[in-house]
């Protein structure tokens, strides 16, 4: 049988790369948006799909009948939250059973706390402090009760050059001088590459591994060196970056979400590279609209 993937948040950022890479695959692919129609991948059978309503996702995803799912849509606030990052994947696992769906589901390092001083691995239990965090906490639970046989894969940060991703932009723009911001200096995350990621997951397709798997980049870095990193590479100054704290907010936010990556680098061939790696490399990079200074 021929391969049949649905990309669900087709229009998203790490959907766009998903789709990409998959112009190169002789399989027919299918993708969903919500709100951003989508403006490329002619060949793509394209849906708009609401994962507020539940029978209509079913007739869309009964009637492409795919034979895999990569489920990347999600919103980050409310006052669609729980109901489409939460709930709206736990209908997607659903289906994908019934069906017989490989199943590929994101996740994120925000379940976690953050209280720690080394890396989280895929045996340490969700814990998150943010409502964010709880939606995506929410999403695995459901996940993994409708589809025992589903991959989820919890990743960190996602940043690319083309086009530039939003949080490269906000460094970006504070190192212009159009923003006042400040990066937090004591937030860790292990940013990925957004081509690597995707090119993680097409080949995890292929794969029979099952459950929790960490897919991030292979360097542990603050914010705030991240946003200083990037400012560098792409031309602009680093040093009108100031740094920050977030244990002097007021919110409690998530500080170390580092992930341990050695599991996924014994299965997967694609290089999970680190932020210098990436970035000691030529960039393709469009749609830059900031000012450098």
């Amino acid at each position: 049988m021929a391969e049949r993937i649905f990309i669900t948040g087709g229009t998203g950022y790490l959907g766009t790369a998903l789709l990409r890479q998959l112009e190169l695959r002789a399989a027919h692919v299918g993708a969903s948006y919500l709100h951003q129609p989508p403006t490329a991948f002619p060949n793509v059978a394209w849906v708009r799909m609401d994962l507020r309503e539940p029978e209509e996702v079913r007739a869309i995803l009964h009637a492409f009948q795919p034979t895999a799912i990569i489920h990347t849509a999600f919103v980050q606030y409310e006052p669609d939250l729980l109901a489409i990052t939460g709930y709206g994947s736990g209908l997607i696992a659903e289906i994908a059973a019934s069906l017989g769906a490989r199943l590929i589901h994101m996740s994120s390092d925000v379940i976690f706390d953050g209280e720690r001083t080394g890396p989280y691995t895929e045996n340490d239990a969700p814990n998150p402090i943010s409502a964010y965090g709880e939606a995506k906490a929410l999403a695995e639970r459901l996940v993994q009760a409708a589809y025992p046989a589903a991959t989820l894969v919890r990743t960190s940060l996602i940043y690319g050059f083309a086009p530039i991703d939003r949080q490269t932009r906000f460094a970006l723009e504070i190192a212009a001088g159009q923003r006042s911001d400040r990066l937090f200096s004591d937030e860790y995350r292990c940013p990925i590459f957004v081509d690597d990621l995707a090119a993680a997951l097409i080949e995890l397709l292929n794969t029979e591994h099952t459950g929790v798997l960490n897919i991030a980049g292979a360097e542990r870095v603050s914010r705030y060196e991240l946003g200083c990193l990037l400012a560098q590479a792409l031309g602009y100054n680093p040093d009108q970056i100031q740094a920050g704290r977030s244990a002097e907010l007021p919110v409690r936010r998530p500080r170390n979400c580092s992930l341990d990556i050695s599991r996924a680098q014994a299965l997967l061939h694609t290089r999970l590279r680190g932020v210098r790696e990436v970035l000691a490399e030529p960039l393709r990079i469009s749609h830059t609209d900031t000012n450098k200074k």
